[in-house]
């Protein structure tokens, strides 16, 4: 299991991407490509579904732990870690003879009793929190995103000097599976990676690879990745996209730009391309020792983003402890995001990013890759989400689904559904025609059914109110269908009060009946 951290859609090279991607692509070649595959809207609530295959809100991260409500706090499902009535795939897996091993960004709980090892890894390397600086902080500079903890096999632990996330990342799930290599036990690996969440930073030898390749602006680079995606068939030429952002103080046009502020924002955008183009690198360096010990073919390898690109312009100011000079972008003690209108760029060809319930925060970039498998198949275009993957898993290693009961206790069910059947290409679809899919996190919410999409968006990104799109037609998001279909627009917020009152969702934001 391969989770990038804040990859938009569009961002590698087999979903239209001019970023090079060559090992995903490869990965892509031989497996398939999942084009309507939805995450959670942000990182811990799609974690705690890939392991408990349970909603998100019953699991413990109804919203994020770092930014939870007066009125959420304290509430079952609400917790803010991935809780005890929740069951874990690596515990599952573990039951059922596995190795289980596990390196990267967790964000499912603080303490040893909600670690790694506390839920079925037998080894683990793991960035509690949410995020922080893909360098080892510089001696006697601390920035705000040093103050982070790591653990290994549930002990609180540092990094050393010379740390890079990815590598280190990468080194760490390697040397795991090498421990029992060859002792006839299979092994369940998940890779977590913190790339290409911000702060935006590259090792030296990659952080010039991109220079100039932005200069041209935000409009252009996403118009051509949509032209790509056309090409590839990913999307229909008559997909039709959203207008870009309308110009703001805030998230001002490209042309409104001073020429420092364009070599600034552009240089933004290549330090980002330059992580995805190192996360590559280290994917490919992890499925090669696959093949190095002949494990590779008969392994099942699924990647997935955690949520759309992150649109937040998130910057530390410089100070003693911080350099965001344009010189210093992407190296130690630089802490920068890239903003809005190239995280519009990153999720091309849909509407807004992370955080949201729209296509561009939800719909992430997936590919499975099936155990033997040689030569392209087609895009699988059944509609499915993160909470399928533990239901694919224990179908993989033929371990029974534990039900409501395990360990002598009463659990939250898996609720998603197996996806191998379709990736085998047995079936078109992972869910029953008809069935609904939903969520809601910070007060933006949605349901799914078939084409038929109902979006709450809470303003000032959207209108503050129910809108209805056939995503058969509409995949932009642009054209409200709710005055047209009546029937289905009061039938699915019927289904919204009736998904609200199952998973005891209290909503961020304004609220909906």
């Amino acid at each position: 299991m391969i989770l990038a951290d804040d990859l938009g859609y569009s961002d590698i090279g087999a979903l239209g991407g001019e970023i090079s991607t060559p090992n995903l692509d490869a990965l892509a070649a031989t497996g398939r490509i999942l084009t309507d595959y939805y995450a959670a809207a942000t990182c811990s609530p799609t974690r705690s579904e890939l392991l408990s295959g349970t909603d998100h809100h019953l699991a413990g991260l109804g919203s994020m732990a770092e930014v939870l409500l007066p009125s959420q706090r304290g509430k079952p499902g609400y917790e803010g870690y991935l809780n005890e009535r929740s069951l874990s795939i690596a515990k599952l897996l573990q039951d059922g003879g596995y190795h289980t091993y596990m390196a990267g960004k967790w964000h499912l709980g603080l303490e040893e009793d909600q670690s790694p090892k506390a839920r079925g890894f037998e080894s683990s390397f793991a960035l509690l929190g949410g995020g922080g600086s893909h360098f080892a902080p510089v001696p006697g500079k601390p920035m705000p995103y040093d103050d982070v903890k790591y653990r290994e096999n549930g002990t609180l632990t540092t990094v050393p000097a010379d740390f890079f996330s990815t590598t280190f990342y990468t080194d760490k799930l390697i040397s795991y599976i090498d421990e029992h290599a060859g002792d006839g036990k299979p092994f369940f690996a998940y890779a977590a990676y913190t790339a290409p969440h911000w702060p935006l930073q590259a090792p030296p030898d990659m952080i010039d690879r991109y220079r100039g390749r932005y200069d041209g602006g935000f409009e252009p680079a996403r118009l051509k990745r949509i032209a790509r995606l056309k090409q590839l068939g990913v999307v229909p030429v008559a997909f039709e996209p959203n207008p870009p952002l309308p110009s703001t103080a805030e998230n001002p046009r490209w042309d409104a730009l001073t020429e420092e502020q364009k070599m600034f924002s552009a240089r933004t955008m290549e330090v980002y391309a330059a992580m995805v183009e190192h996360l590559d690198a280290n994917i490919g360096r992890l499925l090669q020792h696959l093949r190095d010990i002949g494990e590779y073919d008969d392994t099942f390898v699924f990647f997935q983003s955690d949520n759309g690109a992150e649109g937040s312009a998130f910057t530390f100011p410089n100070g003693p402890n911080a350099d965001n000079s344009h010189e210093n972008i992407g190296r130690p003690l630089s802490n920068i995001n890239y903003g809005a209108r190239w995280a519009e760029v990153s999720a091309a060809p849909y509407r807004l990013w992370k955080g949201h319930s729209t296509e561009g925060g939800v719909r992430v970039p997936a590919i499975a890759h099936l155990p033997r498998r040689i030569g392209c198949r087609a895009a699988f275009r059944g509609l499915s989400r993160t909470l399928d993957l533990a239901p694919t898993f224990l179908q993989m290693a033929n371990i029974p689904n534990p039900g409501s009961r395990y360990d002598g206790k009463e659990v939250n069910p898996i609720t998603g559904f197996s996806m191998l059947n379709g990736l085998r290409g047995n079936a078109t679809r992972v869910r029953p025609a008809g069935s609904v899919l939903a969520d809601e996190l910070f007060g933006d919410r949605y349901v799914r059914r078939d084409q038929w999409k109902l979006t709450w968006v809470e303003a000032p990104a959207g209108s503050g109110g129910w809108q209805l799109f056939n995503l058969a037609t509409d995949g932009a998001e642009a054209h409200d269908k709710a005055a047209e279909e009546p029937v289905i627009f009061q039938e699915l917020q019927a289904e919204w009060r009736k998904y609200k009152r199952a998973k005891g969702v209290i909503p961020g934001g304004t609220g909906a009946p």
